[in-house]
């Protein structure tokens, strides 16, 4: 699918109105009595048990969610072909079922439960260990939870400080129950962004040599004191064949706190297996000689994490769980 200068523009247009924020608005589909059965029937029960509700689960979204739906239908065509029918939209529900599911005992330390391989962390935990920190930017693909591993497969394991960079105010019913059941050391630090101390908090905890995470897949919303106010640029880059709008805005905290970049993904591949990778999207570690280069840089590093994502969603299809409007097509 060749896109146009004409939907580029359009895209354009429908991002500066910030529409691309509206996720964080977007009321949570949770039933808190549902997902605390769930939780318990998990712990009690186990793994293998508990799985059985992901069938009825998956095809219940499936059916009576109409927006995710129409959103999930749009990007499998893009990441598979028009060929894309409702199964494959059930696969990606389980698979999401699955990972939310995992969170339980990814939060209880419950490793031994799953065959995780992690590759690419040598680098990063050097950064880590040398006390420079390191920013993890990463997308709503596969499970952050299972990035934890990287702890547990490292020799330096209680020497890695990981943090989430997040909006707390959003899938607050989800959050607040996996935080009353999981460890304290299971549990990764969170950094609340869009405060009047995010900047601050975020910085002291990257002197420290800790690193910080972010899903950058979704335009950031204002600020607590200038909600109405987006963070960042947007850029509109080809996205699986069609115009899409992302932010720079994590890229530019990167610069502005100098440090290195990389991006993080654990894909879920199906039944207890997770794939754990890091990779060098950018070194903002250096001072740009001027404006334009840093600029320059800072484009360079949104076009490699688009190109980055791009191929994960081609090779792993199921994986990509942004259930909204990313293409801007309904306001299009």
């Amino acid at each position: 699918m060749k896109h146009t200068d004409v939907e580029t523009q359009a895209v354009k247009e429908a991002a500066q109105t910030g529409q691309r924020g509206d996720w964080a608005r977007a009321p949570e589909r949770s039933n808190m009595l549902a997902l605390r059965f769930i939780c318990l029937m998990a712990l009690v029960c186990g793994r293998h048990v508990t799985r059985l509700l992901l069938p009825p689960i998956s095809l219940y979204f499936l059916l009576f969610a109409p927006a995710p739906r129409r959103h999930i239908k749009r990007y499998l065509f893009r990441a598979i072909g028009p060929h894309a029918k409702w199964i494959d939209g059930y696969r990606l529900l389980h698979a999401f079922a699955s990972t939310v599911l995992d969170r339980v005992y990814f939060l209880r330390g419950r490793m031994d439960l799953f065959d995780v391989k992690v590759e690419g962390n040598l680098p990063l935990e050097a950064e880590a260990l040398e006390g420079r920190g390191a920013f993890l930017l990463g997308a709503h693909f596969g499970s952050f939870e299972a990035l934890g591993a990287c702890k547990q497969h490292s020799q330096h394991k209680h020497s890695l400080r990981l943090a989430m960079l997040m909006y707390p105010d959003n899938a607050q019913r989800i959050t607040a129950i996996l935080n009353a059941i999981s460890l304290p050391e299971a549990r990764p630090h969170v950094i609340a962004l869009g405060r009047p101390h995010s900047m601050l908090a975020l910085r002291d905890w990257l002197d420290g040599g800790g690193l910080g995470g972010l899903l950058a897949d979704r335009t950031l919303p204002g600020s607590e004191d200038q909600p109405a106010q987006q963070r960042g640029s947007n850029i509109v880059l080809p996205f699986l064949g069609q115009p899409a709008s992302f932010n720079d805005g994590p890229f530019r905290l990167a610069a502005l706190l100098r440090r290195k970049v990389f991006f993080m993904a654990g894909v879920y591949s199906g039944g207890a297996r997770y794939d754990v990778r890091f990779d060098l999207l950018a070194d903002f570690s250096e001072r740009a000689s001027d404006p334009a280069e840093r600029e320059r840089r800072i484009r360079a590093a949104v076009e490699a994490y688009v190109a980055r994502l791009e191929a994960l969603c081609r090779a792993h299809p199921y994986n990509w769980f942004n259930f909204h409007d990313f293409w801007l097509e309904d306001s299009v």
